[in-house]
């Protein structure tokens, strides 16, 4: 059984995929051992409560020098027992100290189709808007390990969505999150506890 530390910042409807998918079988050999947040007032931590899961809040405010919210943060995932940190909405920039105690065990979900539209400044609704803005047909959301980098690490599932006449950036980003990110993020998942993904020279092969 795959142990899962799952990290959010809002309102956890990522971490309710998981867990939905948990629940209906979807997700086999899985399960959510720690919620992990930057926020107290994330609903996603209501959701994990709700699910019996324990929870942890590390945040920046509580530990003013950057060193001491590393640590803090790392404590946190480590004392979980996780095997694979889920970072599901979560707006944190990971320390190098983090990436380093699980390589190729961090996976992040992001709302785009990489290698468009990421990088530095493109989170939440920023990545709608500039969609929007460069009049592209075709958006989505990618599946990825977390490396050093800023949505730089190996893909593992992607899933294109259409852009529709008259879309905002908060219906864009419903539609991406129901079509895309609730569905990659159980798959994957389900795909690495299972045994069935392999990183070779920084691409990932599915068995």
């Amino acid at each position: 059984m795959l142990k899962l530390a799952v990290m959010v910042s809002g309102g956890g409807t990522n971490l309710q995929a998981i867990l939905d998918a948990i629940a209906d079988g979807s997700v086999t050999n899985a399960q959510v051992v720690r919620v992990v947040s930057n926020s107290s007032k994330a609903y996603a931590l209501e959701r994990a409560k709700k699910a019996g899961i324990p929870t942890v809040c590390v945040t920046r405010k509580a530990y003013p020098q950057p060193e001491e919210f590393d640590r803090a943060l790392l404590k946190a995932l480590q004392e979980s027992g996780a095997e694979l940190v889920v970072l599901a909405g979560c707006l944190v920039v990971l320390p190098q100290s983090v990436i380093d105690a699980f390589p190729n065990r961090i996976i992040n979900i992001h709302p785009a189709l990489i290698p468009a539209f990421c990088g530095k400044g493109y989170y939440g609704l920023a990545v709608h808007e500039a969609v929007l803005a460069r009049g592209v047909k075709l958006t989505g959301a990618t599946v990825h390990f977390a490396d050093g980098g800023t949505d730089t690490g190996p893909i593992i599932l992607q899933k294109a969505v259409e852009v529709c006449e008259g879309d905002t950036p908060e219906i864009l980003q419903r539609r991406v999150m129901e079509q895309a990110e609730w569905v990659l993020l159980p798959k994957a998942i389900d795909l690495i506890a299972n045994g069935r993904v392999k990183v070779e020279d920084g691409k990932v092969y599915i068995q």
